[in-house]
């Protein structure tokens, strides 16, 4: 798949404190082939959490759909736009409708690319995993859950069969399953699956909740005080061409960028969809405005959904 040309946007929005921030996102524009990944398996294998992690990759996510309605789904994900990537639970919990999942994933099979990802565990650790949660089994309350385990294994042993991708969670955690998943469905040639977001601030206005990073560029030359450049921004290039000409801006947004593109991934493993770095100088006018462009630019060009956002910059 050929990625499209990237293209920015803009628009203003407000802050908590009633001030205007002007945000701009640097995305790559790409199409999505037509997808339904079907997920199923036995209770307490971790369909949640797996569902939840094609969900982090920009899957249009449906829990317990009724087997029924698949076909109206995937005629949907086809006719759709906007929905192209599509995922849904389909369990015990459907109980004897469940008998005509075969015959239906057949026509759905003829109608968009589907695959069957089934999830399965030892009973030892699934039985384990329902005393930690104290929940009961699907199939009642009434019968011990090493029963239920029994039964359900037999009521789905002809799905299984028809399974593209049959995964043991015994030996994962929370984390290792949706990193595992991530991996395995994450699209070679598409964009990194997470948002980061580059935010310019001043320190003097407080620092952005919502940062998960925050780096202070105080350090750096101060534009205010060069006469000419105290009404402009960050965003100007003679203002720009000013901070950049001094080593030491060179080596921060080097290594800040390096820094950040050896983390991210990890991030992604950790299962993290989205991340917010803060860059703030004293007023938010200048020094911070030119780094988050920069470092911005340079995590586009890694290949990274990113959002520039300058929070307390004149207009």
């Amino acid at each position: 798949m050929t990625p499209r040309k990237p293209s920015a946007s803009r628009k203003r929005v407000s802050s908590p404190g009633g001030k205007r921030k002007t945000t701009r996102t640097i995305v790559r524009a790409t199409s999505h082939a037509p997808e339904l990944v079907i997920i199923t398996g036995m209770s307490g294998s971790g369909k949640a959490s797996v569902l939840k992690a094609f969900e982090d990759l920009g899957y249009y996510c449906v829990d317990n759909l009724p087997v029924e309605l698949i076909p109206r789904f995937a005629e949907m994900a086809l006719q759709s736009t906007e929905i192209r990537r599509t995922a849904l639970v389909v369990d015990v919990r459907e109980g004897s409708k469940l008998d005509r999942f075969p015959a239906i994933l057949k026509s759905v099979r003829r109608m968009i690319p589907t695959k069957v990802a089934f999830l399965e565990a030892s009973d030892v650790v699934l039985l384990r995993r329902f005393s930690e949660t104290r929940r009961p089994h699907p199939l009642g309350t009434n019968t011990p859950v090493n029963a239920s385990l029994k039964a359900e294994r037999r009521h789905l042993a002809s799905i299984r069969a028809l399974a593209d991708i049959v995964i043991d969670t015994s030996k994962f955690n929370v984390h290792e399953l949706r990193a595992h998943i991530t991996e395995r469905f994450r699209e070679q040639a598409a964009e990194k699956s997470i948002l980061v977001s580059s935010v310019s601030f001043g320190f003097r206005h407080g620092v952005p909740a919502e940062a998960d990073l925050i780096f202070d560029v105080r350090f750096l030359p101060n534009p205010h005080f060069v006469p000419e450049f105290r009404p402009l921004t960050g965003r100007h290039p003679r203002v720009a061409k000013y901070i950049g000409s001094f080593p030491q801006t060179q080596e921060f947004i080097h290594r800040i960028s390096d820094l950040l593109v050896y983390l991210l991934p990890h991030y992604i493993n950790e299962g993290k969809s989205y991340l917010t770095i803060g860059f703030g100088c004293t007023g938010g006018q200048h020094r911070s405005v030119m780094i988050a462009e920069e470092v911005g630019k340079r995590l586009h060009q890694a290949g990274y959904r990113v959002k520039i956002a300058h929070r307390d910059m004149p207009k």
